[in-house]
């Protein structure tokens, strides 16, 4: 039999869970491409989850990564520095941006990439972007040292960039996921609130 303890700690979940539900944004994916260190895949996990992101796919040719992601949840080297939001979250890996293309094709999801350089046929600011005109979005993040792939731009929506204003160009891959993904779930959320409001508002019976 479950001890008190345990149970207790499963009713603290379950509420913590149920609480954040409604802030979640839904059919929102972060895409890392090829991303060379693990460090960095545990912070980006750890951005996904915080801000509310559903899922995130990793392109990993290397193979780095386990197949199954109740298998990566296992993985210490992503556990540690998650901070155990691997435990949370649900991750899917890919051998090939190809293969990652044709899932994200197949289930109507439209992809947009982030760069601090000009790529693309439609770039744009961060900020000046709608993220809620797609209902189903996937945000790409290229590699630590290549940065994203000539094939993930031309399957592109639209390549965002933050706006810079020191000597430094780049940031690093933990940075900038925190940074697009907080302006993505921010649009998303307060647009998921509207139209909550807006249907519960049809759905009343009239007077």
């Amino acid at each position: 039999m479950e001890s008190n303890e345990t149970i207790s700690e499963k009713n603290t979940v379950r509420q913590r869970a149920d609480k954040i539900s409604p802030y979640r944004c839904k059919n929102l994916i972060a895409v890392l491409e090829n991303p060379s260190n693990i460090k960095n895949i545990g912070t980006v996990i750890r951005n996904v989850n915080a801000l509310g992101v559903e899922k995130t796919y990793i392109i990993d040719p290397r193979r780095a990564l386990p197949d199954d992601w109740q298998d990566m949840r296992e993985k210490k080297s992503l556990s540690k520095t998650s901070v155990s939001a691997i435990k949370w979250s649900f991750v899917k890996r890919f051998d090939s941006t190809e293969e990652c293309i044709e899932h994200l094709n197949k289930n109507h999801f439209i992809s947009i990439v982030t760069s601090p350089h000009i790529k693309g046929k439609r770039n744009a600011i961060l900020h000046e972007v709608d993220y809620t005109i797609y209902t189903k979005l996937a945000v790409w993040f290229g590699s630590e040292s290549r940065g994203i792939s000539n094939l993930a731009v031309e399957h592109s929506e639209i390549c965002v960039s933050i706006p810079m204003f020191g000597m430094i160009e780049s940031l690093n891959l933990g940075t900038t996921s925190g940074i697009v993904l907080y302006e993505v779930t921010k649009q998303r959320r307060e647009y998921q609130k509207k139209y909550k409001r807006s249907k519960m508002r049809r759905q009343r019976p009239s007077k």
